[in-house]
């Protein structure tokens, strides 16, 4: 009877090969490793016993991160309930290559686990030879399938990583670190640099950043002048300074300088006083970081401390699952193994010696005091980890029994119970919460009225594209035609005229085709207003402009009177 089994997990699904001879392939590693190469000796040692392939794959993706977790799924758990033989007198030993998956098999069916040595050699063949071992999948299907799940498994791990969000935390705090260094060296060469020049500023100021704007405003000590005294002010923020600068640059003893080097020294510093002013822009971006991600622990130990907590940690989750002894030593790791190494006395505080309390504590307190501040710092932290709606409340409470611990210290006032605290914590954190929820709710709601005005006026839009192109459509052949009577009309007008100047005689006829003209005209304007009713004002007003110039001719005659009145009339009926 066949005792090992190997599993082996595969993008494709769960195989399970049974491993002949066990005792001499264990014997005979040199000769495993030689033969794991081909498949014809790899076949007479391991068959498959049994394939569980993956129905989809979300199947195979949710498998896939349970066994990443180290946990059993109940797929793997059905397989291997149906395929390993689990009763008979020698019980038999599963070969896993994860060690954390091969404990939780241990403890879901008793069974013993072999991990390393022989089975990481089988496991090896397997991977390499598993399309041929497995009937109907071929090479090229075995790599698409690993290409798919390793795509949407990273995916997968992206997306859902509970780290996500304090990682540009980790990067700011670290690069504000960094630019400290840089700061303090680029200010340090600057003063070398320019107190050549002028080596009495150097005494004057010792701020580093106006140090640097100063070199770059004043230049040439010997252009100084009363003059340049406000701008001088305007820098250093103190008249006496500025008149010391000024004083000093009449009677320094500095060397001269050439142009071509005040312009290097002025461009350095300028690069200086940037990156001075860049680091105060991400100091701010830290701080609001740290309002939204950790706010409690913010408010209790400060921005900058609490985002090199986390740093060191690793993530916020990390720092959430420390114990409080763990937290006071953060940071102090080499002088705690020292400690123990020479059997001297651990360090009290690490990190959080940064923190205000601290420095506030008399010297026999401070042990004490960061003791309490690490309890308070690990119950922030885990509230800013595993809270929905991130508020500041339970920071600000917890700050206050800091303070209050601190003059129980000193002076010996009993602070509050801390029963009573997170009482009063709880429901100012709660109101604070419905007020957040109630704001997101009312935000959430006025973006999709503004999505569906959006939509509506999008809907309308080409409605009424679609109308004026059909109007425009239809008023087409109407302007044709009105074009085409005035060009008829002026030429009748014209033959009338001519004969009208020769005979006098003849003018009565001539009146009466006008008359009969201005009739027709006037019956097709009729019909046209009776099918225009329907259409708005404005158009009708444009619509009486223009027909005022095809009256013009008409009212070149004597008749225009008994036209007017005859329109008005057509015109009441219609309204009527």
């Amino acid at each position: 009877m066949v005792l090992l089994h190997v599993l082996f997990e595969h993008a494709a699904g769960y195989a399970l090969f049974a491993v002949k001879e066990v005792e001499e392939i264990g014997m005979l590693l040199p000769q495993v490793e030689e033969s794991v190469l081909s498949l014809a000796k790899f076949n007479s040692m391991v068959s498959l016993a049994a394939f569980f392939p993956f129905k989809s794959a979300q199947a195979a993706l949710e498998n896939m991160n349970t066994i990443s977790e180290g946990v059993v799924h109940a797929d793997l758990k059905l397989f291997l309930e149906t395929n390993l033989p689990l009763s008979g007198k020698k019980k038999a030993v599963l070969g896993v290559s994860d060690a954390k998956i091969g404990a939780a098999l241990q403890e879901e069916f008793s069974l013993s686990i072999q991990t390393g040595g022989v089975v990481a050699e089988i496991t090896r063949g397997v991977r390499l030879h598993f399309h041929s071992l497995v009937k109907g999948l071929t090479a090229q299907a075995a790599s698409k399938a690993q290409l798919g799940l390793g795509h949407s498994y990273s995916r997968a791990k992206v997306k859902f990583n509970v780290n996500r969000v304090d990682n540009m935390i980790i990067q700011s705090i670290a690069l504000l670190d960094q630019l400290d260094k840089d700061i303090n060296t680029f200010s340090m060469r600057v003063r070398e640099w320019y107190g050549y020049h002028f080596p009495e500023l150097i005494k004057i100021v010792s701020d580093n950043s106006m140090y640097c704007r100063l070199a770059q405003l004043i230049g040439n000590r010997k252009e100084l002048s009363e003059e340049s005294l406000e701008s001088l002010e305007e820098v250093v923020m103190d008249n006496a300074k500025a008149q010391a600068i000024l004083d000093a640059s009449r009677s320094s003893m500095g060397m001269d300088i050439s142009p071509i080097d005040l312009i290097n020294i002025e461009r350095f510093s300028s690069r200086v006083v940037s990156l001075a002013a860049y680091r105060l822009e991400l100091q701010e971006y830290l701080r609001s970081k740290m309002g939204q991600v950790a706010p409690n622990l913010a408010a209790l130990i400060g921005e900058v401390v609490g985002a090199r907590l986390i740093s060191h940690a690793g993530s916020l989750t990390n720092l959430a699952k420390y114990p409080a002894s763990t937290v006071q030593i953060l940071g102090a790791e080499k002088a705690l193994f020292r400690a123990l190494k020479t059997r001297g006395n651990t360090p009290k505080y690490g990190l959080i010696f940064h923190s205000t309390f601290i420095g506030r504590a008399a010297a026999k307190n401070k042990g004490r005091i960061s003791r309490y501040l690490a309890n308070k710092c690990t119950i922030a932290s885990r509230i800013d980890c595993f809270s929905e709606v991130p508020t500041s409340v339970f920071g600000d409470k917890l700050r206050e029994q800091v303070e209050e611990r601190l003059s129980f210290y000193e002076t010996g006032d009993v602070p509050r119970k801390n029963v009573d605290v997170m009482k009063e914590a709880v429901k100012e954190a709660t109101d604070v919460a419905a007020e957040i929820k109630r704001k997101l709710e009312k935000k959430e709601k006025k973006r999709k009225k503004r999505e569906k005005k959006l939509q509506e006026l999008q809907a309308n839009g080409e409605t009424n594209g679609e109308a004026e192109v059909e109007n425009g459509e239809a008023d087409t052949p109407v302007v044709k035609k009105k074009k085409k009577k005035q060009a008829a009309e002026e030429m009748e007008v014209q033959a009338e005229e001519a004969p009208a100047a020769e005979n006098g005689a003849e003018e009565t006829p001539g009146k009466k085709k006008k008359k009969r003209k201005a009739e027709a005209e006037e019956e097709a304007a009729i019909t046209d207003n009776g099918a225009e009713e329907t259409e708005t004002p404005a158009k009708k007003k444009k619509k009486r402009k223009s027909e005022a110039p095809e009256e013009e001719p008409a009212e070149e005659t004597p008749e225009t009177p008994v036209t007017e009145k005859k329109k008005k009339k057509k015109k009441k009926e219609a309204a009527e």
